[in-house]
């Protein structure tokens, strides 16, 4: 899809675009989806006390995500793939900021240690690296510092899923929050709706020690997406 397409395709966002250029062009490509339902109490400490926690009908939320970022490149420069393609999992919650929704990312994997340095850079998301591999309907994760382990193996439907307001809460969010020492960056972000497909999952390990009372047991609920083309301002503190 042509840039100027995705930037005219505006109907699904809550707020209007950001007043000045996109900075940023990535493509979120192949992404699982697994939601967890969390205790409010046990996300509460691990989320920045600027930000409320957002919930579905009272409950709170935790997402795995597991996709390959593609082509990720500043704007007016070209992607070179040995660096702008890798794999990534990010963990997130759903969290509201003064008049916006968003998500925060409790943590963010990719899978080169380049790849994830450059982007901490450029971002300031805190990146770390994992050893990440992905073969067909398999997505396998490890990062020894932390002694995390992520394996799916899975397979999807052809049939788009006919969303529901939950669908439609958990994946359509245009706002990204991260703290740092002495301030929260705001990150917008704009992309067509995701389509989404129900995703069964045949094999599932999950062991995050950091968040083992968050995402430990097998998800509520799942989503695949074939993806999106992702434009990304620059943030704002």
């Amino acid at each position: 899809m042509r840039i100027q397409d995705i930037l005219t395709n505006t109907d699904h966002r809550p707020w209007p675009l950001p007043s000045g250029p996109w900075r940023y062009y990535q493509e979120w490509n192949r992404a699982l989806f697994l939601h967890w339902q969390v205790d409010y109490e046990l996300l509460r400490p691990l989320v920045p006390v600027a930000l409320e926690i957002d919930c579905y009908a009272g409950t709170p939320w935790v997402s795995l995500v597991a996709f390959d970022m593609q082509n990720i490149r500043p704007r007016g420069i070209p992607a070179f793939p040995p660096i702008s393609d890798f794999h990534e999992i990010n963990i997130r919650t759903y969290v509201r900021h003064k008049d916006r929704t968003g998500v925060y990312f409790l943590s963010i994997e990719g899978g080169k240690p380049l790849s994830c340095r450059i982007a901490r850079q450029l971002s300031g998301l805190p990146y770390c690296y994992s050893i990440m591999a992905r073969e067909y309907n398999c997505f396998h994760s490890k990062n020894s510092e932390y002694g995390d382990q992520f394996l799916a193996i899975y397979r999807t439907a052809t049939r788009l899923v006919q969303k529901s307001g939950l669908d439609r809460w958990l994946t359509e969010r245009y706002a990204l929050f991260q703290d740092h020492p002495h301030a929260l960056d705001v990150y917008d972000i704009h992309h067509i709706e995701w389509p989404v497909y129900q995703l069964e999952l045949e094999t599932l390990t999950i062991n995050y020690p950091r968040f083992k009372h968050l995402i430990a047991n097998p998800p509520n609920y799942a989503h695949y997406s074939s993806g999106v083309q992702v434009l990304a301002w620059a943030k704002v503190s």
